[in-house]
């Protein structure tokens, strides 16, 4: 079918055109012939980006890189999530290096702000393991004004360091981020407190907890309260519970400005008598929750780092204590409650988190809770339960399923043996613009051989071929075994008749 071009053509008119081709090299091919066609038409960079993600994501690296050139060419002027997005699909593609050289081009290029491209390649030389090459592309771009931020990346390097045991070495970078004209977030204590702790360093740890109480206002940081209880929890593990509840007092006065009764309430006797450490550790984070200063988002910080942790009954109480103080949870709870329940294998908890608890209080779940939710079904072999989340999420408004619901879904299916339910829900994932990866279209078309169901296991391979993309061997074989097989029923079903 061809396309019908507009008498004037605009970029804006361009992304959608080629967003709905499900062909990359249809879209590629569109995407040159419109400036052929309309000679005072030129790519501008949000067109441009729209190009490049769709070759990333289908994996044209190749072609990719030529429209990149072309973009560096033109000197249109581009945005940093362009190379955010391109730097990813190198990296998929298992290209760092090709990575890593189109980073070291951006001076080639109209883009005057490089943060998150040099963010989101130092994440990706992290997960490689690859941290001289992160050090020195540090050292070459980090005092470069298209930086704007250095806290991430130092952030980062210490999270790597403390996981790595070196939290020496993170202490270090945390005292010199001054000198790199940035100071620390709450992200930075939490992670060098952390270290520091699981190091049993903890004289450094509260030492580190003392510099807290100097930086923060006069009314004290509730959202603090999750580096504090990271300190006070290390040292009931290490037996020293006195210190523990000599500290969790000055926490209170200084760092979290609690009332007086906060701290007066807290059972010394019961605390140094014959308390273990689990109960040393309950009595000191039910005194942190009466004692946080009460807002919404000291609550959610205490909430979404007990769940993080997998502590979910530790998380529920300080969800009670919002209640009964008259806060209501922010979804964002409710997103790392879901997620701790799915890990935990509790996933009919997590669907009643969504369908009863959310309803109840008046708070409507975002595409993330669903995800979350369809993804822990299909987990637990529950795939046929997740589909009716779709159809919940396509009745909210704003909250239309994307690329990873569809995709989970189609995976799940499958691996339920459920074939042609994944082969429709394919369908409602194509009729939305969002094109299958070739591994699930592979798995869906063997799937379907194996049942029995040649005509839509065609269908699907028509739309492999559609997208520029042919099946592997496997399939080919599972195809021509369909075929054979129901040739063959044919031919009985003809020498019967005769």
């Amino acid at each position: 079918m061809g396309i019908r071009w507009p008498r004037v053509l605009t970029p804006k008119q361009l992304s959608q055109i080629i967003q709905s081709q499900k062909n990359p090299l249809k879209a590629l091919q569109l995407f040159d012939e419109a400036k052929f066609k309309y000679p005072t038409y030129h790519h501008n960079g949000p067109v441009y980006g729209t190009m490049i993600n769709i070759l990333g994501r289908s994996g044209r690296t190749a072609e990719m890189k030529r429209v990149i050139n072309q973009m560096k060419d033109d000197s249109c002027e581009c945005h940093d999530s362009i190379f955010v997005s391109a730097i990813s699909s190198y990296a998929q593609a298992g290209l760092t290096n090709e990575a890593m050289s189109l980073f070291k081009s951006l001076p080639e290029f109209n883009c005057i702000d490089w943060t998150r491209s040099l963010n989101t390649l130092l994440e990706i030389l992290v997960e490689e393991s690859k941290l001289e090459s992160v050090y020195q592309l540090f050292l070459e771009n980090s005092c470069r004004w298209e930086v704007k931020s250095r806290a991430y990346f130092l952030n980062l390097l210490m999270n790597v360091l403390c996981k790595l045991k070196r939290s020496d070495l993170a202490l270090h970078i945390f005292q010199e981020m001054s000198y790199q004209n940035c100071y620390p977030n709450k992200e930075s204590y939490r992670i060098l407190m952390r270290g520091l702790c699981e190091e049993k360093r903890l004289n450094e740890a509260t030492h580190l907890l003392y510099s807290m109480f100097w930086r923060i206002s006069q009314k004290g940081s509730g959202e603090d309260v999750v580096v504090y209880r990271t300190l006070l929890e290390a040292l009931c593990d290490n037996e020293e519970g006195e210190e523990a509840i000599s500290i969790l007092g000055k926490v209170l006065r200084k760092g979290l400005k609690a009332p007086k009764r906060c701290y007066k309430q807290i059972d010394h006797f019961r605390c140094q008598n014959g308390a273990d450490t689990e109960d040393m550790k309950v009595l000191i984070n039910e005194a942190l929750i009466r004692g946080i200063v009460p807002s919404s988002d000291s609550y959610s910080a205490m909430a979404v780092d007990f769940y993080a942790e997998g502590k979910i009954d530790e998380g529920n109480k300080v969800l009670k204590e919002m209640h009964h103080r008259g806060f209501k949870p922010s979804v964002w709870i409710y997103e790392a409650k879901v997620s701790a329940l799915c890990r935990d294998g509790q996933v009919d908890e997590a669907v009643a988190v969504i369908d009863s608890e959310m309803m109840q209080k008046n708070c409507v779940p975002n595409i993330k809770l669903y995800n979350g939710v369809i993804k822990g079904l299909c987990h637990e072999r529950k795939s046929t339960s997740a589909v009716k989340y779709l159809e919940r999420m396509s009745r909210q408004v704003g909250c239309a399923p994307n690329y990873e619901t569809y995709e989970t879904l189609v995976d799940g299916l499958c691996k339920d043996g459920k074939y042609v339910e994944a082969s429709k829900i394919l369908e409602q994932m194509s009729s939305n613009s969002f094109w299958p990866r070739v591994e699930t279209l592979n798995s869906l078309i063997k799937g379907l051989c194996q049942v029995g169901d040649l005509h839509t296991a065609i269908m699907c391979l028509e739309d492999m071929i559609s997208l520029a993309s042919t099946p592997n061997i496997q399939v080919w074989q599972s195809l021509l075994e369909t075929i054979c097989c129901e040739n063959s029923g044919i031919e009985k079903q003809l020498q019967t008749l005769l």
